[in-house]
């Protein structure tokens, strides 16, 4: 095993030079009533809430000499327990990412993995009773620091504890893939380790650890360390006896841990494919925890973090974190948000699904009457009925009260009569995707509604412009693209046409901002980002098949991208016909770059290319559909099939670039990542296409300089 005291970790803290944010660790002794001594640790690094305590080189180092001191106080009878907590309303919110990022080989990644163990381990091994009172946000390593305590209690108003290491191309790896599951269970560590960070990054609330077990218990904040002080005193005296009911047994070693894991694993690989190594890295740690010493999973974490510090995936997670957390909030190009238009009242053109869910998101996240019109007043009431149905819904969950549910309900109005619009100040149409049809739409409301409304087109693909010719106004319209399912998915591209003023841009932006929803602002260009980029995939997996290609080749081929779902299940999931649509509507656009495929358009007449049974799972492809598709006489391998992808998306997008469809590469990754799903851990397409040397062989160079790649390459 790893002895830690031999290793030199001074080094780490030169490299890391003096720019870390050190989080102190403070000591004073506590009387406690029953007369023992408690020795409490207050992680303090000075700044307010809005810097987070992080644990850097320095801070573990002096946490781990802090700790040293106090173990020898211990020994010498000075004091009787041990408790850690944070400043006001933080514990911890983990490493330091940037401080991780700048990490230059893998033997020092290594180093500050070991350090990180050495450091916190220590109060496993002080003489005396441990404890970690949680007052607040615990994050990676800042919950990693409770684990290994005897004892934890929580704030009742923590906002946040979580594991979301492998949301960013990691693992728990101080401790955590080790512990947790011998803490509360293999299923419930899957959930805090696995579950909750792909699930867009998922947290738990105080009351959730405190139900899995993770905290011992829970007070509220008002009293919140007098209470966990006292509870202290409690476990010290024998007073208090702590159950953990959650904490695996000998059967569930036995019998449930592998195979939860198995389940896991599937889940997985089903859902995110096996292009991102973390969850997977995680998963090996955990099942290796069921048996064996602590030091020797530890040993386990100190191989597997090193490895994926000095990775691609790390610095590709980082440069996707940043984009989310910080470009999407500060979106390229948006006009200053003071001369944006005041949203009272709105109106969707059209009662149909991609129609209600508009409606349905509007009169949520606005809280502001909601108008919905259709050709016919059955349509019409059928749209409003879908609409308090998922209202109903969202109250049946818990997540709205009967008193809300209640009022959106209210704030609900159809109609057939476009004059109802008249007191709109915005007005969306989400009708069926073809021009001359928009183009009336608007030419009606117009003559209702006041100069100053502004009109959005929901439009995947036509130009927004010319669905603006008709109008008296056209400034005052802009596109505002959403993606399916629209309550879920997280990204509007807002289309600027030649004519677009900047107060109808920037209404467009504060709205988005309103529907909790990025927005990134495009050139009025087919496809605009996503569906540009998604109709060269499309394209090429057609072109494949066309030419012979297998479609299990195909799908195979353009894994590597770990995108959530294979060309098959994608045009499976928007429609033959809005496939074969949308690679039309390039190919007229840009004949010599995009592929028009006649295959396509015998599987949209067909009607089928999968097979499912009855609950909807894929059996496999449709016989009938791949006879149709049949005759080509020049199949290409997987391999062959994604180079000419990487390529194409490479050169599409320098296009693109150069079109300034939008402001930068980074304006095209974040619409992939959050408008089309691809992978986190991959940073984005453009750091793909950079790395495998797509964009070297297209253009002779690189979209980023230097690239986004790990210290391994």
């Amino acid at each position: 095993m790893t002895d830690y005291s031999t290793i030199d970790f001074d080094s780490l803290v030169a490299l890391a030079g003096d720019d870390e944010v050190v989080t102190h660790s403070y000591v004073r002794d506590i009387r406690l009533a029953s007369g023992r001594t408690l020795a409490l640790v207050t992680l303090d690094n000075g700044r307010d809430h809005t810097r987070p305590n992080t644990l850097g080189a320095a801070t573990l180092l002096e946490y781990a000499a802090t700790l040293d001191a106090l173990k020898a106080r211990a020994a010498a009878g000075e004091i009787d327990a041990v408790a850690v907590t944070g400043k006001p309303f933080i514990l911890a919110a983990g490493a330091d990412l940037s401080k991780v990022a700048e990490i230059p080989d893998k033997e020092t990644a290594k180093k500050f993995v070991q350090l990180g163990h050495h450091a916190l381990s220590k109060l496993s091994g002080l003489g005396v009773p441990t404890f970690v009172f949680t007052n607040g946000l615990a994050l990676g390593g800042g919950l990693e620091i409770g684990l290994h305590a005897d004892y934890r209690t929580v704030d009742a108003s923590a906002p946040a504890l979580a594991l979301p290491e492998v949301f960013l191309g990691l693992i728990p790896g101080w401790g955590g893939a080790t512990i947790l599951p011998n803490l509360i269970g293999i299923e419930n560590a899957l959930k805090v380790i696995i579950e909750n960070p792909l699930k867009q990054n998922r947290t738990m609330k105080a009351q959730d650890a405190f139900d899995l077990g993770i905290a011992d218990a829970i007070f509220p904040s008002v009293n919140y360390l007098e209470d966990s002080l006292r509870w202290a005193d409690g476990v010290l005296t024998g007073a208090i006896k702590v159950r953990r009911p959650n904490e695996p047994g000998k059967l569930e070693r036995l019998a449930k841990w592998d195979i939860a894991i198995k389940v896991a694993r599937d889940m997985l690989t089903k859902r995110i494919g096996t292009v991102p190594q973390a969850p997977y890295a995680a998963l090996d740690l955990m099942k290796a925890a069921k048996s064996g010493t602590r030091a020797e999973g530890f040993q386990r974490e100190d191989e597997v973090l090193a490895d994926l510090i000095a990775g691609d995936q790390l610095q590709a997670s980082i440069y996707s974190f940043n984009l989310v957390q910080k470009r999407a909030k500060r979106p390229a190009g948006a006009p200053d948000k003071a001369i944006a238009k005041k949203v009272t009242k709105v109106g969707v053109v059209g009662a149909g699904y991609m129609a209600s869910q508009l409606a349905l998101l509007f009169v949520r996240r606005l809280q502001v009457p909601v108008v919905i019109t259709d050709i016919d007043q059955e349509r019409v009431d059928k749209g409003v009925a879908y609409i308090a149905g998922e209202i109903d819904a969202l109250h049946g969950k818990g997540r709205i009260s009967p008193d809300e549910a209640n009022r959106l309900k209210a704030l609900v109005t159809g109609t057939t009569d476009k004059a109802d619009f008249a007191d709109c100040d915005w007005v969306i149409e989400a009708v069926f995707e073809e021009l001359e049809i928009k183009q009336n739409v608007f030419a009606e409301v117009e003559r209702y509604v006041s100069p100053e409304a502004v009109l959005a087109t929901n439009t995947s693909s036509l130009s927004v412009e010319q669905i603006g010719a008709k109008l008296a106004n056209p400034e005052r319209l802009v596109g505002f693209h959403f993606f399916t399912p629209v309550a879920l998915m997280p990204l509007i591209e807002v289309v600027k046409t030649s004519h677009t003023d900047e107060a109808t841009l920037s209404t467009a932006m504060v709205t988005a901002k309103n529907l909790k929803k990025n927005a990134v602002i495009t050139a009025d260009t087919p496809g605009f980002v996503v569906n540009r980029l998604l109709a060269v995939l499309l394209g090429e997996a057609m072109r494949a098949v066309d030419e012979g290609t297998t479609f299990e080749t195909v799908d195979k081929a353009i894994a590597p991208l770990g995108l959530p779902m294979a060309p098959s299940a994608l045009l499976d999931l928007v429609g033959l016909k809005v496939g074969a649509h949308v690679l039309d509507t390039h190919h007229a656009a840009f004949p010599d770059r995009f592929y028009r495929s006649e295959n396509l358009h015998r599987l949209a007449d067909y009607g089928k290319l999968l097979e499912k049974d009855d609950k909807g799972k894929v059996k496999g492809f449709d016989k009938g559909a791949l006879k149709l598709v049949a005759g080509g006489k020049n199949p290409r391998s997987a391999d062959e099939i994604l180079v000419a992808l990487e390529d194409g998306l490479a050169r599409e997008i320098k296009l693109m670039l150069d079109g300034d469809v939008v402001a930068a590469p980074e304006d095209i990754d974040l619409c992939m990542i959050l408008g089309a799903g691809f992978p986190f851990q991959m940073g984005g397409v453009t750091p793909y296409l950079d790395r495998v040397g797509a964009s070297e062989r297209v253009f002779g160079a690189t979209f980023h300089t230097p690239p986004v790649r790990g210290v391994e390459a």
